[in-house]
């Protein structure tokens, strides 16, 4: 069988132990008779031959390969996969990356059908190196393009962490410039170094923390979080609801009238720049000044017309 092959495999053990935790041999075995058809499209020469010592391998293979470990509860009569909250967290990401992969690999005579968005690459080439230089603790140089500046800088930094926002991936990094904490946008990060000059990471930095009453990249710097209570009409509440704003999102109301929420939130701009999106369809309640910031933004915008 082909790399392919069996790593189209590895995915389907891995989709029906998502599906069905403690899965029994049988139960694994059946499935993938009955993904046969799938596995074919993958490798044409492929042989089912699916037996317990084929499992074994593959539970072998899929730790060393993905880092996802397969154990057998005896309690339970049945295979599981073991992970915390943050694997938990890369498994789906993994998982949705093979399925779009897979099946828009498997479409290409549908691709009159299929609309994908066109968009600039994220900078994500450059992921497994500042990775490397975060966990050796590691300095890095790059040069760096802001979008309000034509020249382009270099720049010498402590890399801390990496965070995701609206598609875009940033590295929070000490800038040997000022000693500031600030994210840099992959995408526009350009002949990344690393260098052989280590650092100490700080004690009292946590990216957990950092974000924890923020909304986007824009740090809130000493900014107190506060009460955010805001009401949407009851089509825009059912997109709230079910693609929460941010995890301290509560619901207080959720009727045929409105949706209410709570969030406890910093007021920054990628805040605000997400509650004007939602035009007349929110409504900020409390506090007062994000009400009367976001009344001034829309009358600002009215008066252009």
């Amino acid at each position: 069988m082909s790399k392919r092959g069996y790593i189209s495999r590895y995915l389907l053990i891995l989709k029906k132990l998502k599906v069905k935790p403690y899965s029994t041999y049988e139960e694994l075995q059946s499935y993938i008779e009955n993904q046969f058809d799938y596995l074919q499209m993958q490798d044409d020469n492929l042989q089912i031959g699916f037996s317990k010592r084929t499992l074994q391998r593959d539970i072998k293979e899929i730790r060393n390969v993905f880092g996802i470990d397969i154990e057998y509860s005896k309690f339970q009569k049945g295979y599981f996969i073991s992970q915390n909250e943050n694997e938990n967290m890369n498994f789906q990401r993994m998982m949705e990356a093979f399925d779009m992969f897979n099946s828009l690999n498997l479409a290409q005579d549908l691709t009159p059908f299929i609309h994908l968005e066109k968009r600039r690459p994220q900078g994500t080439e450059n992921l497994y190196g500042l990775l490397h230089a975060i966990k050796n603790r590691l300095q890095i140089k790059f040069n760096y393009q802001k979008f309000w500046e034509e020249e382009l800088s270099q720049r010498f930094v402590e890399p801390y962490a990496l965070k995701e926002f609206k598609n875009r991936w940033y590295i929070m990094a000490k800038d040997s410039k000022d000693n500031n904490i600030k994210s840099f946008a992959l995408d526009r990060l350009t002949n990344l170094e690393i260098t052989n000059q280590t650092y100490q990471y700080p004690d009292n930095y946590s990216i957990e923390q950092s974000y924890r009453y923020c909304f986007g990249i824009i740090s809130p710097n000493d900014e107190e979080p506060q009460d955010i209570i805001l009401s949407f009409d009851p089509f825009q509440g059912k997109y709230i609801k079910t693609l929460p704003l941010h995890d301290t999102q509560q619901v207080l109301v959720d009727n045929d009238e409105e949706m209410k929420i709570k969030l406890k939130l910093c007021l920054t701009h990628d805040l605000v720049m997400e509650l004007l999106s939602f035009g007349d369809n929110m409504k900020v309640i409390e506090p007062k000044s994000l009400a009367d910031q976001i009344k001034q933004a829309h009358e600002k915008a009215y008066r252009q017309y």
